[in-house]
């Protein structure tokens, strides 16, 4: 239940420029509320049913990208935050949701290719540092930035692989190293980051 308060106000303050009236739109309204409930795929539906109306709506397509993340539905959730970004393109945690997005997505499927699963992550990466560029001070983007550099360090560190690449592995992982570090000076006493700060560095050091 906490992770779902977190989530949805860390929703609500992604909503930018969003308006103090009501939606006129049932759909909207219906979806608001199942999504405040914590019913992603309640939500979805209601959003997606306010379609094609709200389409031009950037705080409805973040909400409806938000509920099909929460629903994985992680390829929709992944169009609707691009097209959040197309009407809004400063909409900073459009950007982070996207490249949270696209990290679980390079992760899901078995029948992805290597290349297919790179490409992801290094969207992902882009993601973050575009929402960095937006707003430096939010740990958050510099954490999952790091995750989605180790994630393609483990990818071209794997021997095996078609996309194996022992420097551009090490150049990943140095580069998640660096993002955890900041994050731990800034938050000093976070054991969840050193812990991943050191998995990294084994990780890099064991390269083959």
């Amino acid at each position: 239940m906490l992770a779902i308060i977190l989530g949805t106000t860390f929703l609500v303050k992604g909503q930018q420029n969003s308006t103090q009236t009501e939606s006129s739109n049932p759909n909207v309204r219906l979806g608001q509320k199942a999504l405040m409930d914590g019913d992603f795929k309640a939500a979805a539906s209601h959003l997606q049913k306010a379609m094609p109306s709200e389409s031009g709506n950037p705080n409805v397509l973040y909400m409806l990208g938000y509920s099909q993340y929460h629903s994985q539905a992680y390829s929709k959730a992944v169009s609707s935050f691009s097209k959040v970004i197309g009407l809004k393109p400063d909409y900073g945690t459009a950007y982070y949701y996207r490249g949270k997005t696209r990290n679980t997505l390079s992760q899901s499927s078995d029948k992805m290719s290597d290349g297919e699963r790179e490409k992801l992550l290094k969207g992902s990466i882009d993601d973050f540092s575009k929402a960095i560029e937006l707003d430096s001070t939010n740990l958050n983007f510099y954490q999952n930035r790091a995750i989605s550099y180790r994630d393609l360090g483990n990818l071209l560190g794997t021997k095996g692989l078609s996309n194996y690449n022992k420097e551009d592995a090490a150049g990943a992982y140095n580069a998640s190293i660096k993002d955890l570090e900041y994050v731990l000076a800034q938050s000093p006493g976070r054991k969840d980051v050193a812990a991943e700060l050191k998995k990294a560095k084994i990780y890099r050091d064991n390269i083959k």
